[in-house]
């Protein structure tokens, strides 16, 4: 893999650097938000109906923090909890978040998380892991993209996959975290190219990803939709599929969209959403917050924030879901394996 090679494989003493700092950091966070929550509990008490936080582990604009404030207006206009508020806890792909958490005493503490966690822990071997703290359920998913720049020589997948297949290292590709390196990487493997001799320039945040595209840095990417197709509305990059099992409906260029699979390269990965709670809880808090997720995902308010953001449905709880997140936790390691990772 072409990230810098000796950021394919850090040595141990980096590693060991990464997983201290990592550490400190977690600490240094516990610290700053004990204060938080209990400010919390003293206000409102802990009653997951009175008083509830939900925990974004990411800073403020991000996919996780858009899905906990969303939440949170959807909770707020629907009565559904009395306080309601939002905690950003970034850093370390949203590792940090659940070091956080996973030290909470009370049960009224939701954190959203998902694939990206995962990717982050197999990654950095971070100390903090999803397995930490308590699946409340699974809510939705998230699709990427295959984009090229509009003045790109490639008008199809296939015209990609092709120059790809002669030339592994000389298509450069980019995206805007861990995950779209796993979407690139399924990309390969069902086109038969060996992950580890491709080339992959990591990018922080959507963003920047666009600009490698816009200034010739890299030649295709995966992303996040509602990151990437406004700029294909826009007509700077143009999309060659949908990571996903079927095409979105909406409007009908969206709907024209070309899933992976129709173009013969069976890639389905998706960037999930599901809610966390602290291993304190118990199964009947568990049961209550699961309740009030249902509730809230339930209202018309909620069903418009899923279409405007072009996100699925995908809800799953209970023994189906930490099966889930196991499976997930497999396939991805898979995953990092094959970049020689």
């Amino acid at each position: 893999m072409s990230q810098p090679p000796a950021a394919d494989s850090p040595p141990r003493s980096r590693a060991r650097t990464i997983g201290t700092a990592v550490f400190a950091a977690i600490a240094a966070v516990v610290i700053g938000f004990a204060s938080f929550f209990s400010i919390q509990a003293a206000s409102g008490g802990t009653d997951v109906r009175n008083n509830l936080t939900l925990v974004a582990p990411a800073a403020a604009g991000g996919g996780w923090d858009t899905f906990q404030r969303e939440l949170q207006q959807t909770m707020r206009s629907n009565g559904l909890v009395n306080n309601v508020q939002v905690a950003n806890v970034p850093g370390a792909g949203g590792t940090i978040g659940i070091g956080v958490l996973s030290q909470q005493p009370e049960a009224n503490n939701l954190m959203v998380g998902g694939s990206g966690q995962i990717a982050a822990q197999v990654q950095f071997g971070t100390s903090s892991t999803i397995q930490d703290v308590a699946p409340v359920a699974k809510v939705l998913e998230e699709y990427d993209i295959v984009v090229v720049p509009a003045d790109s020589p490639h008008e199809t997948l296939d015209d990609l996959v092709e120059a790809w297949t002669e030339d592994p290292r000389g298509v450069s590709w980019t995206g805007g975290g861990s995950f779209d390196q796993l979407v690139m990487t399924e990309i390969a493997l069902a086109a038969g190219i060996p992950p580890a001799e491709t080339t992959y320039i990591p990018s922080d945040g959507g963003g920047e990803a666009i600009q490698a595209l816009l200034n010739g840095t890299a030649d295709a990417s995966a992303g996040g939709f509602a990151d990437m197709y406004p700029q294909v509305e826009s007509g700077r990059l143009k999309v060659l599929g949908l990571v996903a099992e079927d095409r979105l409906s909406g409007a009908e260029e969206i709907e024209q969209i070309p899933t992976l699979v129709e173009q013969g390269l069976d890639v389905t990965i998706t960037n999930w959403r599901a809610l966390f709670a602290p291993p304190s809880a118990t199964d009947e808090q568990i049961n209550q917050l699961q309740d009030l997720v249902g509730e809230a995902v339930a209202t018309d308010e909620w069903q418009a924030t899923v279409e405007q953001n072009y996100w699925r449905e995908a809800p799953l709880q209970d023994e189906e879901f930490e099966t889930y997140i196991q499976d997930e936790t497999d396939r991805i390691a898979n995953l990092f394996e094959e970049m020689g990772q």
